[in-house]
């Protein structure tokens, strides 16, 4: 027999009890709909946990932290410093690594204005490699990347990067501390509303980088001239500092804070940082950094993506909750269709002792049977993701379609409270692969409960069966 001809036969006997077909597709669908609907909830509440925590920060991002016992292979006390962070250059998958450092430790100021009128506390400086800070996400606003390389302890000038709110750190030290002018902030406006422009324009105004030691006659003091090179965009999730810091390169600040210790004849012998930042290429590959850095001997390191698989254990959790409902459906499905199967062997035995008798091989016989099953399966599949898209387009244009009829809801308390609030509208999300993975799920499913009936299909004596009425 053709398969041609078993793919005629099969789709005719499907239509010759046309209800006992339809009752029988109407499981599948049901149980394919409410599996691709659990699924598809569950990757739009993924996607919202993911949107969520990028705004809180960068999710490829890992913080190791310093100035704890951390200890090496070698027994050594492990020390978080420029060697470290080498090292952890070299780990696969990273690709690139930064110390956010502050100058909280030196004494001086940023001057601007006439008879530096205009003063910034050394405490709005922050240092970082400027050949990381491309990998790690920054963007420019406008302007070029500082230089990279050692620094020129001899340079009189020194590249940095402002923020958009840069100008806005320097006060007036003319006013008194009481005065209300003595300071400008950024939202800042006038009496007849207009905007308050800052006292120093970091672009036009020059800026001087001052470091100073003892007081009266013993008072020393070394500057720099600030060259602003560009503005970094600001990004919170990055770094509060990028709104409207004085961002320097790693190696100059260091190489500020040595003549400052050597100015101050301090000793300085702490060479680690507090914290260094990791960035990983792919968010698939952050356990498997962290895990790198801690058999480095580096244990204390936090990344977002530690919330990331909090979440996603309470989103599997919903889903196993739901997916047995949806697994029980299908069950259902699956013993419907044996049914319809066993019904439809009793109804033709009879005619499948006439296909014997004619010569048709036992496997033609079987195939038959595992093709009707198939298609029930297939055809409920069809249509189950077919009723899933539907569904899922009422259930993200909800609150749209209530509101035209002036209704409102509030689906953050029905879909989850506080994680939904975080969302956007989107509350279903079925992709390609999920509707190509329940159309094979569900044939599979109507083929393995043929395998049965289709098996006792081919047990039937020829000769019994054509007696058969």
């Amino acid at each position: 027999m053709k398969i041609s001809d078993e793919i005629v036969l099969s789709a005719r006997n499907l239509t010759r009890r046309k209800g006992r077909t339809a009752l029988t597709l109407i499981g599948v669908v049901i149980g394919t709909c409410m599996v691709v609907l659990m699924i598809s909830l569950g990757i739009a509440q993924t996607q919202a946990n993911d949107e969520m925590l990028k705004s809180w920060g960068d999710l490829t991002q890992i913080q190791v932290y310093g100035g704890g016992r951390s200890m090496g292979a070698d027994g050594k006390v492990l020390k978080l410093d420029d060697k470290a962070i080498e090292n952890l250059k070299q780990l696969d998958h990273v690709v690139a690594a930064t110390a956010y450092v502050s100058a909280y430790s030196l004494q001086g100021s940023v001057t601007a204005g006439t008879n530096d009128r205009y003063v910034m506390d050394l405490s709005s400086l922050t240092g970082v490699d400027p050949a990381a800070m491309e990998p790690m996400g920054f963007q420019l606003a406008s302007g070029r990347w500082p230089d990279t390389g050692p620094a020129n302890k001899k340079a009189t000038k020194i590249q940095v990067l402002v923020g958009d709110y840069t100008g806005y750190n320097f006060y007036d030290s003319r006013k008194s501390e009481n005065s209300p002018n003595r300071y400008r902030w950024q939202g800042m406006t006038d009496a007849q509303g207009n905007p308050v422009e800052p006292f120093v324009n970091v672009d036009k105004d020059k800026m001087t980088l001052t470091i100073k030691t003892g007081e009266d006659s013993t008072e020393k003091t070394q500057t720099w001239e600030l060259d602003v090179v560009g503005h970094i965009q600001q990004d919170v999730s990055k770094g509060w500092w990028t709104q409207s810091n004085i961002i320097l390169r790693t190696q100059d600040l260091k190489m500020i804070e040595d003549a400052y210790y050597k100015m101050a004849k301090i000793t300085n012998n702490n060479t680690s940082y507090d914290q260094v930042y990791v960035k990983v290429d792919d968010l698939d590959n952050v356990p498997a950094v962290e895990k790198a850095i801690h058999e480095l001997g580096f244990e204390n390191t936090y990344s977002m993506n530690q919330q990331r698989e909090e979440m996603q254990k309470q989103v599997v959790r919903s889903q196993m909750i739901f997916g047995g409902v949806a697994a029980v459906s299908l069950l259902v499905a699956a013993i419907n269709i044996i049914n319809t199967m066993t019904m439809a062997i009793y109804e033709r035995t009879r005619e499948i002792g006439v296909m014997k008798v004619l010569g048709c091989e036992l496997n033609n016989i079987r195939t038959m049977f595992l093709m009707e099953s198939s298609c029930i399966g297939f055809l409920g599949g069809v249509i189950g993701v077919a009723i899933s898209l539907v569904v899922s387009f009422l259930l993200n244009n909800l609150s749209m379609i209530l509101a035209m009829f002036g209704q409102s809801i509030d689906l953050s308390g029905i879909l989850g409270g506080g994680m939904y609030g975080a969302m956007s509208s989107t509350i279903s999300v079925i992709p390609v692969w999920l509707m190509l993975a329940a159309l094979v799920f569900a044939t599979l499913v109507g083929l393995v409960s043929g395998i049965l009936p289709a098996n006792n299909a081919v047990k039937i004596s020829a000769l019994e069966a054509i007696r058969h009425d």
